[in-house]
């Protein structure tokens, strides 16, 4: 069963990240083969200014939209790989040299992507829609 406000949540974590110019955004359900969350959201910036701004925007947004804070974040002190981890979401901001390097959407080719700037729903197991969270306010 899919968790339909962790995609949403996923969804629009991804879509606040574009909206600031993250690149190479990927939504990733990993659910099926990782116990501890169900979503990956997978992005990079191409600076450590641009990481910590990401980290911040997606954090902003994401409470302001849903009330939801994370549990916890790891690697902002670094800005290279930064884990903004929400249980049932992980946001993994990456600087784009340290992306290239780890390549961790390579340890997951066998899963669904979502089409985060769709509906939200390619590559879903049970072909369901995501209503994602809007954005509230101004850009």
């Amino acid at each position: 069963m899919i968790d339909r406000e962790a995609r949403e949540l996923a969804v629009s974590a991804a879509r606040f990240g574009d909206a600031l110019k993250a690149t190479d955004i990927l939504v990733l359900h990993v659910g099926d083969v990782l116990a501890v969350t169900e979503y990956f959201v997978v992005m990079s910036g191409s600076n450590r200014r641009l990481v910590d701004a990401l980290v911040d925007d997606v954090e902003a947004r994401v409470r302001e939209a849903s009330g939801r804070s994370p549990v916890r974040v790891e690697g902002a002190r670094e800005n290279q790989w930064v884990l903004v981890d929400y249980g049932d979401v992980v946001v993994h901001v990456f600087l784009s040299e340290i992306r290239e390097f780890y390549e961790i959407e390579r340890l997951y080719t066998d899963v669904p992507k979502v089409d985060w700037a769709g509906d939200g729903s390619a590559g879903e197991p049970d072909g369901g829609t995501a209503e994602p969270i809007e954005p509230t306010g101004t850009d």
